[in-house]
């Protein structure tokens, strides 16, 4: 399979990265990654071409990482700066440099073509750099799976009732129908799935941090920025309130957003965070929060892992796999593969920079 290249990937959180030497496999490449002296976070090939040792394992020195093997050193543009034992250093002693960039306290790295990296494609969200909203770096799930199965599951708010059946979803919302839409955001193409459940008993997620405890109306709206994050916008209201579409910040209201980053082509690193408008100033509910995330993601990639290898398996019999069914729910997991189609047919148009 081929990834899309011309792309921002998330690679963690800032305050994970010191002056220390980070390795992350993106997209079938090793990196490291390392903040220098002066605070810039770089990225680089984790390969010397030397001998082939990873640069990871060498040492940080200044503004440069040094390989562990001979002590060839290379600066953050990828150019050697220092052969020991000879004054000249050849030309094509270099390793390729990723540009990188801080944003929200979140690491982007550009896969692509460097010349095409455009900081203005980097995600956004007006509610992280509003006070009257609450933001927490959450963690990061590795799931065997492809990323493309991954963001299937990211496309698809019907599977939260009957995988996530007591923190983010019910049996309210099992017959209610999932409506779909394409959208041109800022960074391009964004798939929209969504789906109201009206007079219903809250989930769990709400009944904990939301303190309802008579029927509400909920929301799920998921937003698949194509390639790689998924937006969701899930809350809940009192039905007695009976929200329009257009009021969500009435009730309580939590974005989770997932960056989606490929290792390779069948496993995924799933980068999670949340924005919440409630509890903002209440100490230790992120950990709360968190807990019950990590349970509902758990049980995602228990599901995503199981459909991987048993899709691995069937690919490997005489004949192939067979074509999934699709059903009524699968529209918005459809125009996604859709759109990852038309992303990759403009890269390869486009060619190398």
């Amino acid at each position: 399979m081929s990834f899309i290249r011309d792309c921002w990937y998330c690679a963690g959180w800032s305050a994970g990265f010191g002056q220390a030497l980070e390795t992350r496999r993106m997209l079938g490449e090793d990196l490291v990654l390392f903040r220098g002296e002066d605070g810039r976070l770089r990225a680089l090939e984790d390969t010397c071409p030397h001998r082939f040792l990873p640069l990871s394992m060498g040492r940080l020195v200044g503004n440069t990482v040094q390989c562990g093997y001979h002590g060839m050193t290379f600066d953050g543009s990828g150019a050697c700066v220092r052969v020991p034992g000879q004054t000249n250093v050849p030309a094509s002693a270099r390793v390729r440099s990723y540009p990188v960039e801080e944003r929200s306290g979140i690491v982007w790295v550009w896969m692509g073509d460097p010349a095409r990296a455009d900081t203005a494609k980097i995600f956004d969200l007006p509610e992280m750099h509003d006070p009257a909203w609450a933001m927490h770096h959450g963690d990061a799930l590795d799931i065997r799976a492809n990323y493309m199965a991954v963001a299937e599951n990211l496309c698809d708010p019907a599977h939260v009732s009957f995988v996530h059946p007591t923190t983010l979803g019910n049996a309210a919302s099992e017959d209610v129908p999932v409506e779909t839409r394409r959208e041109q955001g800022p960074t391009g193409e964004v798939i929209v799935t969504w789906r109201w459940i009206r007079d219903g008993e809250p989930i769990g997620f709400f009944k904990r941090f939301g303190g309802f405890t008579g029927h509400v109306d909920r929301w799920h709206y998921y937003y698949m920025h194509c390639p790689n994050i998924a937006a969701i916008d899930f809350g809940s209201a009192p039905t007695e309130a009976a929200l329009p579409e257009g009021e969500r910040n009435r009730g309580v209201r939590i974005w989770a957003l997932h960056f989606l980053t490929p290792v390779d082509a069948d496993r995924t690193v799933d980068y999670w965070m949340h924005i919440r408008n409630a509890a903002t100033d209440v100490a230790g509910v992120e950990e709360q929060m968190d807990a019950m995330f990590r349970t509902a993601f758990d049980e995602d990639k228990e599901i995503l892992e199981a459909v991987q290898a048993r899709e691995t398996a069937l690919a490997a019999r005489p004949g192939g796999a067979p074509r999934p069914l699709r059903i009524a729910i699968d529209l918005g997991p459809n125009l996604y593969r859709k759109a990852i189609d038309r992303l990759a047919a403009a890269e390869a148009a486009a060619g190398p920079g």
